[in-house]
């Protein structure tokens, strides 16, 4: 057996770093793919909040293994018309007390989100927690919690509390419709929510 000469010993190794970079990188641009497919614009913003891809998507895989150790389950159906019912009544309290029915819709998500097996954390971590399986709405979390801030330093006008509560709406829709199936809660109760934004803006 002819044993192999540097020459030809040099070029298999080039060739298997070719194959392994090829491999590697496939294999980090299909890993980036699906996050960016999950997230959203949630990756984008992480992303560029890390500095780097590298660090964003690490940080985003943390959130999934985090995620996943927690006890995620479907609200029982007593508890599902429940929390419709109590989310009606915040809507309803919005035309005459605007500050309270934002302030109660925070803590009315909280509530979800710990009967949902999310478990109580800072905004920051439920943010995070929530982003994995619901980057679609999550976005609409953050806006809500902002202009909640911005209302607690006296900076938010009615019009912006207003925007809130339909930022806060989505994402309670769904937290509270998922994972049973995916039509939207408010809309089925006969427009409810919808008119009573009607109202408000005839009154003021």
């Amino acid at each position: 057996m002819n044993a192999l000469s540097p020459f030809a010993l040099a070029i298999g190794l080039v060739l298997l770093a070719i194959i392994v970079a090829l491999v590697v990188t496939f294999s980090r641009n299909r890993r980036s793919a699906a996050l960016r497919d999950r997230y959203g614009e949630e990756y984008a913003r992480t992303v560029e909040k890390a500095g780097n891809p590298y660090e964003g998507e690490a940080l985003l895989q943390e959130r999934v293994k985090r995620v996943a150790a927690f006890h995620i389950r479907p609200l029982a159906p007593a508890q599902r018309h429940a929390f419709i019912d109590d989310w009606l009544s915040i809507q309803a309290r919005f035309v005459d007390d605007p500050s309270g029915a934002v302030i109660r819709a925070d803590v009315l998500l909280s509530d979800v989100m710990l009967a949902r097996g999310y478990p109580v954390a800072e905004f920051e971590q439920r943010y995070e927690d929530l982003s994995v399986d619901h980057a679609e709405v999550v976005a609409h979390y953050r806006t809500a919690h902002a202009i909640a801030g911005s209302h607690a330093q006296g900076e938010a006008r009615t019009e912006e509390l207003r925007r809130a509560m339909i930022h806060y709406r989505t994402l309670f829709d769904d937290l509270v419709n998922e994972p049973e199936d995916f039509s939207g809660v408010i809309e089925h109760r006969e427009g409810r929510i919808h008119d009573l934004f009607k109202e408000t803006t005839r009154r003021e």
